[in-house]
């Protein structure tokens, strides 16, 4: 191979190879087989365009009947949702029955012992009676774990009906006034309460959907509260029956006695409308004001007589106090029902709403789809003719873009092409590549046509590559000749034209030792 290497004073105009003018009309070629698939004039063209028309406003006709069909499922579950509540409710009173009677005889046992027995055996048989009626009227045991009561020993036992209670029964008959220990019936007691009401309290699950969820957290919580407060009342039993608190027993009193005020107004806070009924408890009970004046002196401390008069007042006042509770209780199991009831006309009349609406969508969406039909048959035969002329002008524009660029520099075409003047430009100094293939003709006599256009595409395609990396301009390729021009049509400066042409074609002359005829 060959290189020469000229310097002149005139502009050039670059043109474009035969790589390029093919690799145009290959692209050109893709556009034109896109073109005929979306093309009106065809019959592939017109069943697409069609197509889409139908499914364009199918689109939102869908995603309106998904909708309304999401929402019939929506309403449909929330209605059984709110219809679970109210049986939730209904099947937790049993067990808030059960809960009751363990709190009134952990309450009678307790003021048994504090007492030193004072209090008539039978009188603890009749609380044990009615303890085991509300078990007999329970239609179904929960699954709980009740945790045993020995020290040091926190093992879960799964206890069913009959366990709990055999146990039940066999901790009764250790009940006595000299040996029993306080701490172990307590804890006892307040261990399966404690397991039955962390299972009602989780078999009524919160409608956060609907406004049932604020007067569940009501129900759950005054549960809690009247539970804390029976407990607290049994330590209060303990300091007016044995004089004084020990350290552990005055803590728990304090925790429980908190806990369940906080709890309790926490109910009244979620439901306004109890606050009304608890305040009317609290003017009309005459011993509130004594219950308060027993805390109080509970809460000092301080060491005082024995007095199993007292011991009776303050238990007797709690008991009347805690079955008030009791009542709010289940004034809010009213509240509860209406609510839901109201909650459940509410979804009837959404539901019915929704099949209307659904309805319509599935009776008025295939009219539409008609239509849309119908107006695209009508528009498509329109536009046959204006696809035609569309892709005539698309085809005389390719041309006159191909001769303008093959004539022209990219950036003086692309001027002209957005109706810009071009102005005439001078170039002080440029310096042009020429170079030849050595034995070009030799080659391509020993060679078919085809193996010649494939050599030169890729010869010429290592020198593109390789141009890239200088400021030159390549101006064009004639069979084996191949022209590149630097300091056109961007000027660079000085004579940096002559470095960059004269590294150039020394890197090409290295590239070509290693360039290799592809058919050899």
């Amino acid at each position: 191979m060959k290189s020469r290497v000229n310097h002149t004073d005139s502009t050039s105009i670059k043109s474009i190879s035969s790589e390029d003018v093919s690799t145009q009309q290959h692209y050109h070629g893709n556009m034109c087989c896109s073109a005929e698939a979306k093309n009106p004039a065809f019959k592939r063209g017109r069943q697409l365009q069609q197509m889409q028309m139908i499914i364009l406003p199918f689109i939102p006709i869908l995603a309106l009947i998904v909708q309304t069909s999401y929402e019939m499922i929506e309403i449909v579950s929330y209605r059984k949702e709110v219809s679970e509540i109210e049986n939730q409710v209904s099947m937790a009173t049993d067990l808030g029955k059960v809960v009751t009677r363990l709190q009134q005889e952990r309450s009678d046992v307790a003021f048994y012992i504090y007492t030193n027995g004072i209090t008539l055996r039978r009188n603890l048989n009749d609380t044990f009676l009615e303890t085991d009626l509300a078990l007999d009227n329970m239609s179904s045991w929960p699954d709980i774990s009740i945790r045993t009561v020995q020290p040091n020993n926190g093992e879960v036992t799964w206890l069913n009906m009959s366990e709990f209670r055999e146990t039940l029964q066999e901790f009764r008959a250790n009940i006595s006034s000299e040996d029993s220990k306080v701490q172990e019936i307590l804890r006892w007691y307040t261990t399966a309460n404690a397991a039955l009401l962390e299972h009602l309290t989780n078999q009524i699950k919160d409608a956060n959907k609907s406004g049932v969820w604020r007067f569940l957290l009501s129900f759950k919580n005054l549960l809690r509260s009247i539970e804390s407060l029976d407990i607290s009342s049994v330590y209060g039993v303990n300091y007016y029956g044995r004089g004084i608190l020990p350290q552990d027993s005055y803590i728990k009193f304090v925790q429980h006695d908190i806990l369940g005020r906080d709890l309790l107004n926490g109910s009244l806070h979620f439901v306004p409308s109890l606050k009304v009924i608890y305040r009317n408890i609290t003017r009309t009970m005459k011993s509130y004001g004594n219950i308060t004046q027993w805390s109080r002196t509970i809460y000092k401390n301080e060491r005082r007589k024995e007095n199993v008069v007292d011991a009776r007042s303050y238990y007797e006042s709690m008991a009347y106090y805690i079955d008030e509770l009791r009542k709010l209780q289940h004034e809010l199991r009213v509240i509860i029902r209406n609510e839901v009831l109201k909650v459940l006309q509410s979804a009837d009349q959404m539901e019915t709403f929704g099949i209307a609406i659904l309805v319509v969508v599935l009776i008025v969406s295939p009219i539409i789809i008609i239509l849309v039909r119908n107006a695209a048959a009508t528009i498509q035969l329109y536009a046959i003719n204006l696809a035609h002329k569309a892709k005539e002008l698309k085809r005389e524009k390719r041309k006159s873009d191909s001769l303008l660029f093959q004539m022209l520099p990219p950036t003086v075409a692309t001027q002209l092409k957005q109706a810009q003047t071009v102005p005439a430009e001078y170039y002080s100094a440029v310096s042009i590549f020429f170079s030849d293939i050595v034995g070009f003709t030799e080659i391509a006599a020993e060679c078919t046509p085809l193996e010649v256009v494939s050599f030169l595409n890729a010869i010429y395609r290592m020198f593109d590559e390789r141009i890239e990396c200088y400021d030159v301009y390549k101006i064009e390729t004639i069979g084996d000749s191949y022209m590149v021009a630097s300091g056109l049509p961007v000027k660079n400066g000085g004579n940096k034209h002559v470095t960059e042409i004269a590294t150039m074609a020394l890197d090409l002359l290295d590239a070509s030792g290693y360039f290799s005829i592809p058919h050899k």
